[in-house]
């Protein structure tokens, strides 16, 4: 059964850092594409970032492009989310989130795809 747990979230200043971890099991990195996402108060879920192991192909939202990074280690079956320069507009419940795939391809932003989802983690950004 696949499980994941996200943690590493927290309350943290503009322009800080932080690094979101989501320990997975039951599955194995290369039959699954590795996602997050993030969803503010009243507002949808939307995608942040997501890595096709397989193939080694990602993805990241427009609005956090060039200020987070996904990476993973396939050893620990840990994924990461690392958030840099955050700003008041990332604060949210970050959620990861896997979905099986048989065959290499790229990421699917739209959550509906996505197989397995964890419980979140809160990241609030102060200014």
């Amino acid at each position: 059964q696949v499980q994941l747990v996200e943690s590493g979230g927290g309350l943290v200043q503009a322009g800080g850092s932080l690094r979101l971890s989501c320990a997975t099991s039951g599955l194995f990195f290369s039959n699954y594409i590795l996602g997050w996402f993030r969803q503010a108060p009243g507002k949808e879920r939307e995608f942040v970032g997501a890595i096709a192991w397989n193939g080694n192909r990602s993805d990241y939202g427009d609005y956090v492009k060039g200020r987070f990074t996904i990476s993973g280690d396939e050893v620990k079956n840990i994924l990461y989310l690392q958030m840099n320069s955050l700003v008041p507009e990332d604060t949210g419940v970050y959620y990861c989130a896997v979905e099986f795939t048989a065959r290499q391809r790229a990421p699917s932003r739209s959550a509906g795809a996505y197989d397995y989802w964890g419980q979140g983690t809160q990241v609030t950004v102060s200014s």
